[in-house]
């Protein structure tokens, strides 16, 4: 089992990373907007100089008839998270990444703990069976985790609707607004987004 690999970026797209691990070119399934920055702006001037950067990634290696897959991430706790996503029945790995790619884990967390299926298919983009499903099959192992995220999570959901309402598309709107910590305030939120948007 692969569980952790350290090397240099030779390419990436919006799902994946080619690693270069002492000369094997690991493709490994990611949140590519969760990379440093170099990484995710899409800069094409980057090319040339993001092979000297390393990388690391806790990875799980998903075993299918046809294919070996390996998902990757930047902390051991994103894994774990991954880990129990998977283990909800009808949530596959790569259901799971996207889960990951369009929430944070502390407003994935207070959703499932407070049963609000509402918050999470809007948070997450998945369907309402599906976030029963989670709910019931994760409540009680995320239980005792920190549970004040109420009104943080409240304002990504307003502030992803403010975007949207300005024109801009739900992925582009998520991926700048987890870029935006440690701000509660909705009209912050709204105001940094844009400008990483702009």
């Amino acid at each position: 089992m692969i569980g952790h690999l350290k090397g240099v970026l030779l390419a990436q797209d919006l799902k994946s990373v080619i690693l270069d691990v002492s000369g094997v070119g690991y493709k490994i399934f990611t949140n590519t907007a969760s990379l440093p920055p170099k990484h995710s702006g899409g800069n094409k001037s980057n090319k040339a100089s993001a092979p000297t950067e390393t990388l690391e990634f806790w990875t799980y290696l998903a075993v299918r008839e046809n294919a070996l897959d390996l998902y990757g991430f930047t902390t051991r706790e994103e894994l774990d998270f991954f880990e129990l996503l998977i283990s909800v029945s009808g949530i596959g790995p790569k259901s799971a990444l996207g889960i990951l790619s369009v929430a944070t884990l502390p407003n994935l967390r207070h959703a499932i703990t407070t049963g609000d299926t509402g918050h999470l298919t809007k948070v997450s983009g998945i369907g309402k069976k599906n976030a029963e499903k989670i709910v019931i099959e994760l409540k009680d192992k995320l239980v005792g985790l920190s549970a004040d995220m109420s009104h943080s999570m409240k304002g990504d959901v307003d502030a992803l609707e403010a975007l949207k309402s300005l024109g801009y598309g739900e992925r582009e709107a998520r991926e700048a607004l987890k870029k935006v910590v440690d701000v509660s305030d909705t009209g912050e939120k709204v105001k940094k987004a844009l400008k990483i948007l702009l």
